[in-house]
């Protein structure tokens, strides 16, 4: 299952308005200006229930189930992983500039890049493995436009939601 990521030129500050958190302290001001969640200071772990720009999404970050979309998508909902989620981030890497690669090159790297990196955070390979991953990756128009040469791969359970990590979880 192939996921899009996105970019816009300019990220579009002004659509970080549409975040629904509350606005309590400065730290919170600071997300919404930025178009990231509520994080943890020294964890930076999400805290709260957010929808945040694309771009603002980060590894250890976890997704409710219905936040993927085969369409282009600008933003993201994202959860404490504590709670109930579909998703997690668990690895990116970037892609070498040049051309767009298109959509072969790029699951190819995917394929050496997020398989070796499944078995190292799951603790497990992922043939072995009842979990499952998707990744968001660049578009033509986000790497022309946007200079997005950013790939993230997601984990998640086909069986439903979880709770907690699924770092080393070894299923």
């Amino acid at each position: 299952m192939m996921k899009l990521r996105t970019r816009r030129a300019l990220a579009l500050a002004g659509s970080a308005v549409a975040l629904s958190i509350a606005l309590t302290g400065c730290s919170t001001i600071s997300n919404l200006i930025s178009g990231d969640a509520p994080r943890d200071e020294e964890t930076g772990e999400v805290t709260e229930e957010s929808n945040i720009d694309i771009f603002s999404l980060k590894v250890g970050d976890c997704m409710p189930a219905d936040a993927m979309s085969s369409t282009e998508q600008t933003d993201a909902d994202v959860v404490p992983c504590a709670e109930p989620h579909g998703y997690e981030v668990y690895h990116e890497f970037e892609l070498a500039d040049g051309e767009f690669p298109g959509a072969d090159a790029i699951q190819a790297e995917v394929e050496a890049q997020c398989l070796p990196a499944f078995g190292e955070f799951v603790g497990l390979a992922y043939e072995e493995s009842a979990l499952d991953l998707t990744w968001y990756e660049p578009t033509e128009s986000s790497w022309t436009q946007g200079d997005d040469r950013l790939v993230q791969c997601l984990i998640y359970d086909p069986a439903g939601d979880v709770e907690g990590t699924l770092k080393a979880s070894a299923r």
